[in-house]
Formats: structure tokens, sequence, C-alpha cells
């Protein structure tokens, strides 16, 4: 079998040899030998916001007089592609890397400057005439590019991709506590059945669950907003213009429509990694939020025959190698498990947020890599339940009201009018003789049996008296 074609590069350790085809050079290419580790690339969202920054910096040195206008007008083309996406297959490194994220941030400043050189009719390796550090880098460390792309590419994600998939999940469950708002059901307190509630009102709750998460999301995205650029190495700015990290913030806002600024104390944006810590919490809350929601839904639907049945669960596949006919509630169980997964990287995050010793945190691409995750898979966990259960659910009605009638806790109407202590000898006999608390209130005749009717009434048990 022929050896791959390749190249020589070098860096400032010697020569690599490099995929002939590939963008990336010496310095990603070593970083890619010595990482071998997860299989796990970093996804579009965060190749993107690389390529946001490099964009962003080469405008503002530009305007700044540091970069000459041919070669920003490279860069920014060459990083265009990468924004776009046009060049996700020349960013091959491992998540498990250098904690600084370097690897990374030199893999964008080489693939941009090779393919800005191929743009310019020059030789791919050749660091003429863009040079990935001194171009593409200019007033710019992997020490405050990578905590900004981390911030840019989750900032991002919420907005363009979690907060749609939950305001369509949230009207869905809005749209059902309105259609269910007739069928009265019993109540269940320390799953033991308590008093009427209506469906509707139950759904109501599930929706302002989800409305609540939006707003989680919303404040996680703001925790967001200050960026570490214009920091350089430790905070301290060495080799960029003062006003680098407010310009590229400026342009990212531009890009984004998220309202990005430049940190107030690059020490601290650089060093410690609070905000993405209260980031991942917010998802880590969504994620509490849906599995609340998918587990009721399963337990409601629970049965067909045997369970509690008041809901009718759309059949999305069949449920057993062996059991003809069953059916899972397989859309829940996806959600519970993505809420599991959140919660696991939200945990290593705040284990990553914790190793920010001196001037820098060095977990970076591990925590970049999970909240995006939790990110991803809350969209795509909230949408794909919406849209397969929520959308077909059914009420069983007729169930709903045999349950009610059945229920013990339908004595706690009668309580204000005969008592506690006589309401609760009811529900007692009531259970022993396995009849309804009706029965047992007509038998004693505690009310004339229109009063009896009017207190056991379960609407009227489902607002206040």
């Amino acid at each position: 079998m022929s050896e791959q074609p390749h190249r020589v590069e070098k860096d400032s350790m010697g020569e690599m040899a490099v995929p002939a085809g590939a963008y990336w050079g010496a310095q990603t290419q070593r970083a890619a030998e010595n990482f071998p580790i997860s299989g796990y690339r970093f996804g579009r969202p965060f190749i993107r916001a690389l390529g946001l920054i490099k964009h962003a910096a080469a405008v503002v040195n530009r305007d700044l007089g540091r970069l000459d206008g041919r070669l920003a007008d490279l860069i920014t083309t060459a990083a265009r592609e990468v924004i776009d996406g046009k060049l996700d297959e020349h960013f091959v490194l491992d998540v498990f890397q250098t904690g600084s994220g370097t690897s990374s941030n030199m893999n964008a400043n080489e693939v941009i400057a090779n393919r800005a050189i191929e743009l310019a009719g020059g030789r791919i390796g050749s660091k003429d005439p863009v040079h990935p550090n001194d171009h593409v880098n200019a007033g710019q460390s992997s020490n405050d590019v990578i905590p900004t792309g981390v911030h840019v590419a989750a900032a991002e994600s919420m907005k363009n991709d979690l907060l749609p998939a939950l305001a369509h999940f949230g009207s869905l469950l809005e749209a059902k506590a309105q259609a269910f708002d007739p069928i009265v059901k019993i109540g269940r307190t320390h799953l033991q059945d308590a008093t009427p509630i209506r469906l509707g009102q139950e759904f109501s709750g599930y929706a302002a669950q989800v409305a609540s998460s939006r707003k989680r999301v919303e404040k996680a995205i703001d925790a967001l907003r200050p960026l570490a650029i214009g920091g350089t190495a430790v905070g301290t700015g060495l080799n960029t213009h003062p006003e680098f990290g407010s310009r590229v913030a400026a342009e990212l806002a531009r890009e984004t429509g998220i309202d990005f600024v430049e940190a107030d104390n690059h020490f601290e944006a650089q060093a410690a990694k609070d905000a993405v810590c209260e980031a991942s919490g917010q998802l880590r809350t969504v994620a509490v939020a849906l599995t609340k929601v998918a587990s009721d839904i399963r337990l409601l639907g629970s049965g067909p025959r045997c369970g509690l049945g008041e809901l009718k669960l759309p059949a999305t596949q069949p449920g057993s190698s062996i059991m003809p006919g069953k059916v899972n509630p397989v859309m829940s169980e996806m959600v519970v498990q993505v809420a599991a997964q959140v919660h696991g990287h939200d945990a290593a995050i705040a284990l990553g947020c914790r190793d920010g010793h001196f001037e820098l945190n060095v977990m970076m691409p591990m925590m970049a890599h999970n909240l995006l995750e939790s990110a991803r898979l809350l969209a795509n966990a909230a949408r794909t339940f919406a849209d397969r259960c929520v959308a077909g659910l059914e009420a069983d009605e007729q169930r709903c009201t045999a349950m009610v009638e059945q229920s013990l806790a339908m004595c706690t109407s009668l309580a204000p009018l005969i008592g506690y202590d006589s309401a609760a000898a009811i529900a007692k006999e009531a259970y022993e003789s396995r009849r309804t608390v009706r029965e047992v209130a007509l038998q004693k005749r505690v009310l004339d049996e229109e009063r009896l009717n009017q207190a056991l009434d379960p609407r009227s048990m489902t607002e206040p008296a």
C-alpha cells in the first residue's frame, strides 16, 4: 500500500510531514498525532465561532493599521469559508488536547493562512504571503481566542437552536393545555390520590416550566456576552492594540446579533470560567424541567390496561422483541436519557471550571465540547419530543372521570361542611368497604343529596372555593 502524498512544513520544533491536500500545517499535525484520544471533534458551532473571530480580528487589525489591506482581504475571504462550513474537514483535532485549546487555535490559523495563500496563488505551507501567527493570529493568543470561541459558539447555539426548539415545545404544551381544559382528572401528591385537577391545568404547569426554561437560556446567553478577546496571553493585552478587544467584540455582535462586549476584567475572563459554569447550570435546570414533563407524560400514559391510562401516547415503534403489540413511551425515555447526559456534562464543566490555576484555565476544550453538546442535545430532544409525542397526545376522558369518582380524596370538599374528622371517617370506610366516598356519604346521610352532589362536583374542586 503506497504512502499518502505529503508535504513538509516547519514549526518552531522542526519539520513535520503533513498530508498534501490538507490546509492545516505542522502544529496541527503534531497535535493530531499527540492526541488520538476520543475521536470526538469540535462540531460546526465551534468551528464557525473560530472563523468569526479570525474574520473579525483581520477586519479590526486592518482598520487599526496593523494589517495590510490585501492580506486582510485574503484572510477574511478564507475565514468566511470557515464560517460557512466549507473547510470543516480540515479541522481534525480531538477534543481532548492541550487544555488552553492552543492546538485548535493553531488549526484555525493554519487552515485560514493556507487557504489565503492558495487564493493569492502561492504555495500552501510556505507561509507567504500569509503567516498563521504573524497575520491570522495578529493581536491574539489562544488564551483569549478559545474562551471567546466558547462563548460565541454556545451563545449562538442557544439563540439559534435551543430557544426556538423550546418555543416550539412550549407552544404545543400550551395548545394541549387549552384542549384538555374541560377534562377533570385526579390530582396526585406523594404518588397518592389528591384532589381533582383539570388535565389542562396540569399541562399549563408543563408549559410554564418550558417558558421558564426559555428565560433561563436567555440568562445563559447573557452570562456569555463578555468576551476574553483583547487579553492575549495572561490578560494584560500584550502585543495587541488597546481598542482591539472592544472592536472585535463589536464585530462579533454585528455578525451574530448577540450583544457581545469586551470583558471588564481580562484576568477573570481568562483565569476563570464562571460564566461557562453558570450557562451550563442553566442548561442543567432546563434538563430537569424536561425530565419532569417527559416523566409525567410517560406515567400518565402508563398501561394501556393496567396503568394510569389517562393519556394516550402516540405509538411510534414496536416496543418489544418478545411481547407482541407492546408499545413503549420511547420519546419520554429519550428525553430522560438526554437530561442525564446533560447532568453529566454539567458535572464535568463544574470540575473543569475549578482548574483555573493562576492566569489560565486549562480545561477549556472539554468544557466547550460539553456545553455545546448540552445545548445541541436539549434542542434536538425538545423538538423531537414535541413533534413525536406531545403533538399526538390524546386524553382518555372516560378513564379520567372514573378515577376521580374512585378517589378517596373526594372527601376533602366535605371537610368544611361536616368537619375534618367526620370526612376522614367516611374516607376510611370507603376504602375498607371498596365503595366510593359518594356512596358512603349518601348512606350516612351526612348531607342531603343535592348538597352532597354539589360538594362532590369534581370540576368545582379545581378552582378556589
